[in-house]
């Protein structure tokens, strides 16, 4: 049986990242993009990663383009935005896929090993559901992340 540590991945400047190297830790793996509604998750992500980081917490962000489209940059100019708007100095990752054939190996375990649950409650919550519900009505049954 796979875990996360069996799973590596390529950081936004081409480095392969071995995700075996933060056991002991709590890893949160965060689906972005910077021009969607969620895009000031950054700040909070940002402010978590300060006061926790040498308590043993790994923030890494996964820019997708999936979306939307709410992800066009490349792998530079969204580590760019994300340093110069959000101030973000958490691990970014290469832009990749997270649903489908196409989606990254890490992604294709997580959704394996946990559902999509939802966007919770709040106007934002609702604003995603209508917008992806508009663009594919059964988005809510597919396996994957939304």
């Amino acid at each position: 049986m796979k875990t996360l540590y069996d799973f590596s991945a390529r950081s936004n400047k081409g480095a392969e990242v071995h995700f075996s190297d933060y056991k002991g830790k709590v890893v949160l793996i965060v689906n972005t993009a910077s021009k969607c509604g969620f895009t000031p998750q950054y700040d909070g992500l940002e402010a978590l990663w300060q006061k926790y980081q040498d308590k043993g917490l790994v923030i890494i962000g996964f820019p997708c383009d999936q979306f939307g489209h709410q992800e066009p940059g490349s792998n530079e100019e969204i580590a760019e935005f994300c340093r110069l708007n959000h101030g973000v100095t958490f691990p970014l990752m290469e832009k990749i896929e997270v649903n489908g054939e196409g989606a990254a190996p890490i992604y294709r375990w997580l959704t394996a090993e946990k559902a999509f649950g939802g966007f919770g409650d709040g106007p934002m919550a609702a604003m995603m559901d209508k917008f992806l519900s508009e663009a594919d009505p059964d988005y809510a049954s597919k396996p994957g992340i939304k």
